[in-house]
């Protein structure tokens, strides 16, 4: 099911074509010289964002992401490909207490700048296109 979106990804495979999504770097933690998070905030943009819900927390990010790459290699409004920008973004929930993560996350992958005016639409009923405000994140 993933072979068309691979093979894009692989003919693309060319990290100058990646986008780094800009941000501001907020805090940076290391230990004994290993990069261990950085604290980020990004701008206000949109973004493209499944919310799944399978059974184990690692499904729903393996097929939220697989849905988003089909959306990024040509199953979109305007039948390209998006290009690839990083870092594709899981947003974890948990419970009403905030004790425990639950099984439900969301994906996104920030659209590049040259789609922000005019995102494709996704052929998927599952992705919307969000506008985020200015947001933190934190990356590995």
């Amino acid at each position: 099911d993933m072979a068309e979106p691979i093979q894009q990804l692989t003919r693309n495979n060319n990290p100058q074509e990646r986008q780094t999504i800009p941000f501001t770097l907020i805090q940076r933690k290391e230990k004994l010289g290993d990069l261990l998070y950085e604290k980020r905030q990004y701008g206000k943009a949109k973004w493209a964002c499944i919310k799944m819900k399978e059974k184990q927390y690692e499904q729903s990010i393996c097929l939220g992401f697989m849905k988003l790459m089909r959306y990024i290699c040509e199953q979109n409004s305007s039948g390209l490909y998006l290009g690839i920008t990083i870092p594709i973004v899981t947003i974890v929930h948990t419970n009403e207490s905030q004790s425990a993560m639950t099984p439900a996350v969301t994906v996104a992958y920030y659209l590049p700048e040259v789609l922000q005016d005019e995102p494709p639409h996704p052929f998927d009923s599952d992705i919307i296109i969000e506008e985020w405000p200015s947001t933190i994140v934190y990356s590995r």
